[in-house]
């Protein structure tokens, strides 16, 4: 019995498979006012700990987490699943609905901004304005699974910290939890010894309800196939890079793309420009932007100007921060294509999360060429194969950036490494770069395997046309004559019919 509980409540055995008492179910101890608001006073100063989220907290809150979880065995009688109130509405029930039922009811909850939300993250807050109507907490966040069966809701950044979710072992079975889910549902503060909060009652999983995420197939299971639908990445027309891209190497649905770079040579703003035009064009696309071993303020410009999810861990943090953020986006988009969701993966570089693993990974023994080794480039490896166009739904985007000629024999290496792994690659060139010619697309060494999948017929003709010009003006005249014409056209239709008139 907890001290100050109540003492006509009577504990009852937990089944380990539901949550639920063995016995006839009984009033449950209530906390009375002050003992909840000492809790969540303790909670209050456990959040304003020193330096938030720190390397130290983060460390700090991991060994706490080990320890609430061996604890939990004993108080899971607490962290049963609750019953939803009678009067509130499903994630299935609001499902349902049109879009136009979900905006009159978040009109009457008050949630703001439910116009410019998506309909995935607008039935999330229509579950969170439920619950705190009804006076009680709710969280979520990307489940992490310890070892030791339990796991723990992680935050934006992904990584361990002091405002994690703890989620008992009978929850993760009950519902057939992954690592990467995005769990939503109701929490309550810690008590006695615990210093994180509890997952009460999952509400929803990735979005969709409970009972019918536990049936998703796994995504090794999944059938690749090759992508066979675009995704237009065309905005504005003073846009070029876009629409250059679209012309020369397309994306597709499921594409594994590489852009090969040499340092400031404009990846980044080209990274950018492909993540705006997926939010304009595929409003329903899940966009993820990793960013491993980036300036700070790189960062904070690609949250301010991308409308997706960005993830990232800044060059000046530990190598295993690095390689567990890039695990946890790979778990993430993994368990959306499984829900059959389409999720394109910006990926900022490839290189530094092979030199973070290189770091990071027990040594085998074995050196390749410029020290690295060859263990170390089996998990970006993976990492990047793990895109591909689903058989029956669902599809896993990746592009991602390569550094080349940084004077770094390793960087030469990777390369090496992932030349060849991917159905897309884009060059940019240093000489276009130094001329101030963006974007420095080196046409004639960038392209699509199997374009024909994603082009029309007129337009692939085209296509061609226009890279027989290209070849035969030289590289750089080439890609600057096609910039030229392509910026007094509006959009790349009108550009391909002017093609074979006279220059």
């Amino acid at each position: 019995m907890e001290q100050g509980d109540t003492p006509t409540a009577v504990a009852e055995p937990v089944s380990a498979e539901h949550g639920e008492p063995s016995g006839d179910r009984r009033q449950r101890p209530v906390r009375n006012d002050r003992q909840q608001q000492q809790g969540q006073g303790a909670n209050r100063n456990q959040r304003q700990g020193k330096n938030g989220r720190g390397p130290r907290a983060d460390h700090d809150a991991s060994g706490d987490q080990h320890q609430q979880g061996r604890r939990g065995g004993n108080n899971q009688r607490d962290n049963r699943e609750q019953p939803p109130p009678s009067n509130r509405l499903s994630v299935a029930e609001l499902e349902t609905r049109d879009t136009e039922a979900l905006n009159e009811f978040s009109k009457e909850l008050g949630v703001s901004g439910y116009l410019r939300m998506r309909r995935v993250d607008l039935i999330t807050r229509l579950l969170q304005a439920q619950t705190e109507r009804d006076g009680h907490t709710f969280g979520d966040g990307v489940l992490e699974i310890i070892e030791d069966g339990f796991g723990f809701l992680r935050g934006q950044r992904l990584l361990p910290g002091s405002d994690d979710i703890y989620v008992s072992q009978s929850q993760i079975r009950r519902f057939g939890l992954r690592t990467g889910d995005r769990v939503s549902g109701q929490v309550r503060p810690p008590k006695d010894n615990e210093k994180f909060f509890s997952l009460l009652r999952v509400e929803a999983v990735n979005g969709i309800d409970p009972e019918v995420a536990r049936k998703r197939p796994t995504f090794e299971s999944l059938t690749p196939i090759f992508p066979l639908e675009r995704i237009n990445l065309e905005t504005q027309a003073n846009i070029l890079s876009t629409r250059l891209l679209d012309l020369v190497a397309p994306i597709g649905l499921g594409q594994r793309g590489l852009i090969v770079s040499p340092p400031k040579a404009g990846k980044t703003l080209l990274l950018k420009a492909i993540a705006n035009g997926i939010t304009s064009n595929s409003p329903d696309m899940h966009l993820m932007v990793c960013l491993i071993g980036e300036r700070p303020e790189e960062v904070t410009d690609m949250r301010r100007t991308v409308e997706g999810e960005v993830i990232s861990s800044t060059f000046d943090e530990p190598v295993e921060d690095h390689t567990k953020v890039a695990e946890m986006a790979l778990e993430r988009a993994k368990r959306l294509v499984e829900s059959g969701r389409d999720v394109t993966i910006l990926l900022d570089s490839i290189t530094r999360l092979a030199r973070a693993y290189n770091l990071a990974v027990p040594p085998s023994g074995r050196t390749l060429s410029g020290g690295i080794d060859p263990v170390a480039l089996y998990p970006p490896k993976r990492f990047f194969g793990a895109a591909r166009n689903i058989e029956g739904g669902g599809s896993l985007t990746i592009i991602s950036t390569c550094l080349i000629d940084t004077g770094s024999r390793q960087d030469d290496v990777i390369y090496e490494e992932f030349k060849g792994t991917g159905n897309m690659e884009v060059h940019l060139d240093r000489k276009l770069a130094e001329r101030r010619i963006y974007p420095a697309i080196d046409i004639q060494r960038s392209s699509t395997r199997r374009e024909e999948l994603l082009l029309d017929d007129y337009t692939l003709r085209q296509v061609w046309t226009m890279r027989r010009m290209v070849s035969m003006l030289g590289g750089s005249e080439g890609t600057e004559l096609l910039l030229s014409r392509l910026s007094k056209t509006t959009k790349n239709e009108e550009f391909l019919e002017t093609l074979t008139k006279d220059v």
